[in-house]
């Protein structure tokens, strides 16, 4: 996409501009959002802890407590002592994870790039409204795991997954919409997985209340009661580097 939009501050520091060929982006929105409007580097590599931290509060106001651990963890996905590169996050079982609403499960082949055809479980989502809500997300989850159990016999499906999809249900909600309510408006929740950019030509604005794990507690609550999720398995493989499982 050849253009670019601008955000309300730093003179432009943060417009949106598309990746090129050389940059890399991860399985994550959220993160290639913040790299393709300048939040993190535009390359996406040779990313700090600290950067990220930095990167959520500036562009999204999401609190260091919402996703310390997932950025300490993001560096196992590579070889670097102290920093990570954005593909790298791909790295299956580590925060990726099968049963994604945007993303194709590992054994599909392509766990990286935005897929719209699994998107369109939740761009369909909540029909006669023009809002997602933690219902319709938990809703979501529950058609996404149902498909990937029938297609995929190598699916992964404990507890630490349900987690994470409850918690990134939650906090796509907060970012794109209200953080008290988890209520999103639909366009800027599609604009934000398919373009990964902050839809602020179309009216989105950062919240003005920081999102913490307080505020997206109950929104995951309901999400996963929604979802009337089952374990189909209750462990898994630790992964703790590339190549490295325990």
């Amino acid at each position: 996409m050849a253009y670019a939009v601008a955000s309300s501050s730093n003179n432009g520091q943060h417009n949106w501009i598309a990746p090129t060929a050389t940059d890399v982006r991860s399985p994550c929105p959220g993160l290639n959002t913040l790299a393709n409007h300048g939040y993190l580097p535009r390359n996406g590599r040779k990313i700090s802890v600290p950067m990220i931290m930095a990167a959520a509060l500036d562009g999204f106001n999401v609190g260091f407590d919402s996703i310390i651990q997932a950025a300490k963890l993001g560096l196992l996905s590579g070889n670097a002592f102290t920093t990570m590169d954005l593909d790298a996050l791909q790295l299956h079982n580590l925060v990726e994870h099968d049963a994604s609403i945007s993303r194709g499960d590992f054994a599909s082949g392509d766990n990286l790039h935005f897929n719209e055809t699994l998107f369109s479980t939740l761009a369909n989502a909540n029909p006669g409204v023009d809002y997602y809500n933690a219902t319709s997300a938990g809703q979501v989850q529950q058609a996404r795991l149902a498909a990937s159990l029938a297609t995929n016999p190598n699916v992964t499906n404990t507890g630490k997954e349900f987690l994470i999809r409850c918690r990134e249900s939650a906090v796509y909600l907060s970012i794109m919409g209200d953080p008290l309510t988890g209520v999103a408006p639909k366009k800027f929740v599609q604009i934000f997985f398919r373009e990964e950019r902050m839809p602020i030509a179309e009216g989105w604005t950062r919240s003005n209340v920081t999102i913490t794990p307080e505020t997206t507690s109950p929104i995951e609550v309901i999400v996963g009661e929604a979802s009337n999720w089952t374990a189909t398995q209750q462990c898994e493989d630790l992964v703790i580097g590339p190549n490295i499982t325990l």
